[in-house]
């Protein structure tokens, strides 16, 4: 032990933080690259259909609850909720000036009334989309048994 003035010199504990800064960045990259967003949660009963098609990954989505509740989502960001037709034609034409050939989804809950799709469809037309999916459940072989 080396004296200075007189008294013992106390070795500090230290911890190096310096690799645990470089983990900590590691880890937010990873899960920044790995998060998946879900453009649209809505819960929803969908119809059941024969019909099977591929729906495009980038498509535009609108979801109508049984109450008449619509969320829309261009398919990059999650879904929001709009409070009218005219602003479902805007965000439609929004949509569409962006991309013309864009494909959108109806989601609509199997208890909905025909008049809130209705009026859905006449806003993507007013809006000039190209591309219109019905959202639906596929039958298989075991639900015709029941």
């Amino acid at each position: 032990m080396s004296l200075l003035r007189g008294r013992a010199r106390k070795v500090e504990a230290s911890i190096f933080t310096a690799s645990m800064a470089d983990i900590v960045f590691l880890l937010i990259v990873f899960f920044v690259l790995t998060y998946n967003v879900q453009v649209d949660r809505t819960q929803v009963n969908l119809p059941k259909t024969w019909v099977r098609k591929t729906v495009p990954k980038n498509a535009a989505y609108i979801s109508i609850t049984k109450d008449g509740v619509i969320r829309v989502s261009s398919g990059k960001e999650m879904s929001l909720p709009v409070g009218s037709d005219e602003e479902v034609v805007t965000f439609a034409s929004n949509v569409v000036a962006e991309t013309p050939n864009k494909a959108f989804v109806i989601k609509a809950d199997k208890d909905t009334k025909y008049e809130h799709v209705d009026k859905v469809l006449d806003a993507l037309k007013q809006a000039k989309a190209r591309v219109i999916y019905l959202l639906s459940e596929q039958k298989t072989q075991d639900d015709t048994n029941q």
